[in-house]
């Protein structure tokens, strides 16, 4: 039997790696789905994949008045949500002395302040026994140059998810993070590296796993797919590291 029949979902940053990958699974695994994303390519593209029965919605999470379109919205056509994935997030990595204040409230409004409303705003169509996932990362326990700012909000992030555990799960609702390492997304293409820099990093990270290798968004997904589904029912409020061994180095 499918493991999300019946139950509704919403993916925050599923057009794409790691979102478009667990909203394919959910699919599989009978879920109602709706995803939001910021680039119209994509939004167009995870639309052709999904079909016309998933809701594809163009939404920044780092923008409050955009959740809040979304979720009025959302309301006219689910009377409820099962499931949370709370994974939309941006990296823009600089040395120390070029992080900008602008780029610095990007990233704290898309990776942690977004998520938290996000969640706030979904309160109300959480059903009892719903599951909430979020994606930190494993640079929220390991030093990353050039990543400061990413890898504190994805720390933010691991607290939240404890604190928040804590507070919802009186209401049945129950909260928990997956941590991915070095994973084969779309990520490096946006960071507007030349491709033979893209190409030697990338290469770099992969001799340092000790899997040799960059993980795959659809085994995040997998990961996901068990926080999210009943399997999972006795887990609150922990993070599991999905990153080949990365974090044990």
């Amino acid at each position: 039997m499918q493991r999300l029949h019946g139950k509704t979902a919403l993916i925050t940053g599923g057009t794409s790696g790691i979102g478009l990958a667990t909203a394919q699974l959910f699919q599989a695994e009978g879920a109602r789905l709706a995803i939001t994303g910021r680039s119209p390519v994509s939004l167009e593209k995870a639309g052709k994949i999904l079909g016309p029965e998933a809701l594809v919605y163009r939404s920044d999470i780092g923008n409050t008045a955009d959740i809040a379109t979304l979720f009025a919205d959302l309301s006219q056509h689910f009377d409820g949500l099962d499931l949370l994935v709370l994974n939309a997030g941006t990296a823009a990595p600089a040395p120390l002395e070029a992080v900008t204040e602008a780029a610095f409230d990007e990233a704290l409004a898309v990776n942690f302040k977004g998520v938290f409303f996000t969640l706030q705003k979904a309160l109300p169509l959480l059903r009892e026994g719903s599951s909430v996932v979020i994606t930190t990362s494993i640079t929220n326990q390991l030093g990353s140059p050039n990543f400061s700012v990413y890898g504190a909000c994805k720390a933010a992030l691991r607290s939240l998810v404890a604190s928040l555990a804590l507070e919802l799960i009186p209401r049945k609702i129950r909260v928990n993070a997956v941590s991915p390492g070095p994973i084969a997304t779309p990520m490096f293409d946006r960071l507007g590296l030349p491709p033979e820099v893209s190409a030697t990093i990338q290469n770099d990270i992969a001799k340092k796993s000790p899997c040799g290798r960059f993980g795959m968004p659809e085994e995040v997904a997998r990961t996901i797919l068990f926080l999210a589904s009943d399997e999972a029912s006795y887990i609150v409020g922990q993070e599991i590291v999905v990153d080949g061994g990365m974090s044990l180095l």
